[in-house]
C-alpha cells in the first residue's frame, strides 16, 4: 500500500480517536450549559428553601411567644377560636373593624395582626388595625364591667389612636428574653401604648411605619 495512503489513513484514524476520546471524557458544550443551569437552578432552590427555613423559625418563634403570653395554652387557643369564629360570621377582619370601629368615608384598612396590649391587669391578647387614618386594637373577649347604675354588662377593650397624633413609634425588646419584642406607641399628649407578641412582627411594624409617613 501507498506509503501516503498510509500516512492519510493514520491521520483519520487518529483524528477519530481523539475526538471520540474527547466526546468520552469532556463535556459537550450544549450539556455544560444546561448542567450550569441546572446547578444555578439547584443553587436558587437551596437559596430559596433556607430563607424559607429561617422565616419558619422566626414565626415559629413568634407563634411561641404569641401563646406564651396568654393565661394557659387552653384558654389562648379557645380565644383564637372564638376569634375565627366571630371573624367567619361577620364576613371577615375588614368587617370586624368596620363593625367595632368608627370608619370614615375613603379610610382603608391596611393591615390586621393578633397580638396583645399591655395593662396594669396583664397581656391582653386582642387584634390590631392599622389603617389610613388611626391604629386600633379591640380584644378577643368581652370583659365585665359595672355600668354607673352598678349593672354588670359585657364590653370589648378597645383602643383608637388617630395617626396625625401619634409622636413616634419605636421597636424594642427584652434584653434578657430577646424573643419578646415590642412596639411602642407614644402620642403627642405622651400616652404610651405598648403591644407585643405578634405573629408578624416585622411586617406590622413595617405597616405602621407606612401609614404614619402618609397620614
Amino acid at each position: 500500500m501507498d506509503t501516503t495512503l498510509l500516512h492519510s489513513l493514520s491521520i483519520a484514524t487518529y483524528n477519530q480517536l481523539h475526538k471520540s476520546i474527547l466526546n468520552k471524557f469532556l463535556p459537550d458544550p450544549a450539556n455544560e450549559r444546561q448542567l450550569s443551569t441546572t446547578t444555578s437552578k439547584q443553587s436558587r432552590i437551596y437559596s430559596i428553601i433556607n430563607k424559607l427555613g429561617r422565616k419558619a423559625d422566626n414565626f415559629s418563634q413568634e407563634v411561641r411567644e404569641h401563646v406564651r403570653l396568654g393565661p394557659t395554652i387552653t384558654e389562648t387557643v379557645m380565644g383564637k377560636l372564638r376569634l375565627g369564629a366571630r371573624i367567619l360570621q361577620v364576613g371577615g377582619v375588614k368587617r370586624v373593624f368596620n363593625q367595632f370601629f368608627t370608619v370614615r368615608q375613603g379610610e382603608k384598612l391596611l393591615k390586621s395582626s393578633q397580638c396583645y396590649l399591655s395593662t396594669t391587669s396583664g397581656p391582653l391578647a386582642g387584634l390590631l388595625f392599622i389603617s389610613t387614618d388611626k391604629v386600633t386594637f379591640c380584644s378577643e373577649r368581652s370583659m365585665k364591667v359595672f355600668s354607673s347604675k352598678g349593672e354588670m354588662c359585657r364590653i370589648r377593650y378597645k383602643v383608637s389612636i388617630p395617626l396625625k397624633r401619634i409622636k413616634y413609634v419605636n421597636q424594642s425588646r427584652n434584653v434578657e428574653k430577646p424573643t419578646q419584642k415590642y412596639i411602642e406607641i407614644v402620642t403627642e399628649d405622651n400616652f404610651e401604648f405598648w403591644f407585643m407578641g405578634f405573629l408578624k412582627y416585622q411586617k406590622t411594624f413595617n405597616y405602621l411605619e407606612l401609614a404614619i409617613s402618609q397620614a
